[in-house]
């Protein structure tokens, strides 16, 4: 993983102070809270229901022990003795004094760690596939380009006051585990003719108006892909619209002007920007690549496993991956217990996966954009003591993709934004399908739960999606079905008129029962809904 120079250390360690400067400034009065916003929100901090909450960034989802462990203390000495990992593969702390916000990045630089660029108009966390470096399916590590892209958008003078957030995805194998497809730049390295390239997606994103981003290009060097999304982000911030808050991301202006036209403008700005020479020497970029190169995996592994353990075998079946490298294996810690909050740890618990990964996975772990866990390099020898491990502390559960591994906002528990509570929903959907059995036989079947429109939950890409709303001062819940963030990507579509809070928990199971008398040899949920249609499950859902 990308360790820091000497600019990156100056950098968060000049911020640090900067803001330490502006909280001592509102505390004493100097500074008004509409002033302050600002300055807060670029340090990641927001003020939500009940306390401030901070986002702190986890680049492209990778961390190391060190940096977990960090994760661990500030939960402990600064919030409520939790984290919580998101979509975006960051982490939030809910319960934060302002007092104390400037300690918390004070901690985390000495750990190579910031909040910078986690809210705001700018360029967001870059993120990338969660099994980025071990997937077998992979063309090569899409990390060191993540990395050059951070390295680029941080403080860029040009797009730190876009006309409103920007969000890209790098991955770099045909499925898609990062949702690329919905961010608002999407870049997949491919080959084409024996040389590795880019193909460009622009204009997705979900939210109030929900978009698939179409091809912007087929094939972009990677000598020139800086240049390529730079150009990208031009054309956007020069007639991204400023006046609707709306109406101001890439997706409405590619929409508007139509994808073509979007495309002839970049390639026009392209060649203006490539003549600047921003693209980094080979020597730079080899230097950047040099700190995600593999780990010294051993040779010689066995690559087989005794699964005589039939609740291990399950675990197996479920949450372990294929690696690249014989006798290893990518694993996948659920943090979706019965009765949890979806993507909560304990600091406990936090320290614990810390251990792990020094111990088993070569000090490497990653945030997944389902706010689970991965320790990509485990050996298959160590997959047992690994899960007794997980067992014992509540980390076990054999539910990834299934319909219990739900995604779920903060919702109205801690959200100033939200119109409904997502949470309990979710425990609710949780506790009608806790046999596990019965999940395993639903098989693939990802539910992600919103609390208002901003779509921080990913509802529109849920295979099943739900979405709260605010009916009169009553919470509501909209039942959508058929969206997909992977390589099949598509947008749910709302089945019709919405449900209280235990009438979306039935609706659910309404709308599995429908599947199980359909589905064909082999069907998943979203390939029985995209073969009948919605009207058997709107029959079904309202007679």
């Amino acid at each position: 993983m990308y360790k820091y120079d000497q600019y990156d250390h100056s950098i968060v360690a000049s911020r640090v102070e900067e803001f330490r400067d502006q909280v001592n400034r509102r505390l004493a009065g100097q500074i008004t809270e509409d002033q302050f916003k600002p300055l807060r929100l670029m340090n990641g901090l927001y003020l939500q229901l009940h306390a401030y909450m901070l986002r702190v960034a986890v680049p492209y989802g990778t961390l190391d022990s060190r940096q977990m462990r960090m994760l661990a203390t500030i939960a402990r000495k600064y919030d409520r003795g939790y984290g919580h990992f998101t979509t975006r593969q960051n982490i939030q702390y809910n319960w934060i004094k302002l007092d104390e916000a400037p300690d918390i990045l004070a901690d985390l630089a000495t750990v190579e760690m910031h909040a910078i660029q986690t809210s705001g108009n700018c360029i967001r966390n870059i993120s990338s596939d969660q099994f980025a470096g071990a997937a077998a399916d992979e063309l090569v590590d899409p990390r060191p380009w993540a990395e050059l892209l951070r390295q680029w958008s941080t403080f860029h003078p040009e797009f730190t006051y876009l006309p409103r957030k920007f969000k890209i995805a790098v991955i770099a194998a045909d499925e898609d585990r990062a949702a690329m497809r919905l961010h608002d730049i999407g870049i997949q390295i491919v080959e084409k003719h024996g040389v590795n390239g880019a193909k460009i997606f622009v204009g997705g994103g979900m939210g109030r108006t929900p978009m698939v981003a179409p091809e912007i290009k087929d094939f972009v060097r990677l000598e020139d892909l800086l240049s390529y999304v730079e150009a990208c982000l031009r054309v956007y911030n020069r007639y991204g619209r400023r006046d609707n808050i709306y109406k101001a991301r890439i997706k409405i202006l590619v929409h508007e002007i139509g994808a073509d036209e979007y495309r002839r403008q970049v390639e026009e700005e392209f060649v203006a920007v490539k003549a600047l020479g921003i693209d980094p020497p080979k020597a730079e970029f080899d230097r950047i690549a040099a700190y995600f190169a593999p780990p010294a995996w051993e040779s010689g592994l066995a690559d087989t496993i005794d699964r005589s353990d039939p609740d291990f075998a399950v675990w197996l079946d479920q949450n372990v991956s294929a690696h690249k490298a014989p006798g290893y294996a990518v694993v996948t810690i659920s943090l979706k217990p019965a009765g949890g909050i979806p993507g909560d740890a304990s600091a406990d618990q936090i320290d614990l996966m810390a251990d792990l990964a020094e111990r088993l996975s070569f000090d490497e772990l990653r945030v997944t954009h389902a706010q689970n866990i991965v320790l990509p390099h485990v050996r298959k020898a160590d997959l047992y003591a690994l899960w007794e491990q997980l067992r014992e502390a509540g980390l076990a559960e054999a539910n990834l993709d299934l319909i219990s591994d739900i995604i779920a906002c903060p919702g109205l528990d801690y959200c100033s934004l939200a119109n409904a509570r997502s949470i309990p929903v979710a425990q609710k959907i949780h506790a009608r399908f806790a046999d596990l059995g019965r999940q395993r036989e639903l098989g693939e079947l990802k539910l992600k739960i919103s609390g208002c429109i901003n779509a921080c939950g990913h509802h529109h890409a849920g295979h099943i999606g739900i979405l709260g709303v605010d009916r009169k001062g009553t919470e509501n819940y909209q039942l959508l079905l058929g969206g997909s963030g992977a390589e099949d990507v598509s947008l749910a579509k709302i089945t019709g008129p919405g449900f209280s809070e235990d009438g979306i928990v039935d609706a659910v199971e309404t709308a599995t029962n429908v599947y199980l008398r359909e589905r064909t040899e082999g069907e998943r949920f979203l390939d029985t809904y995209r073969r009948i249609g919605m009207e058997p499950f709107k029959e079904a859902l309202y007679g």
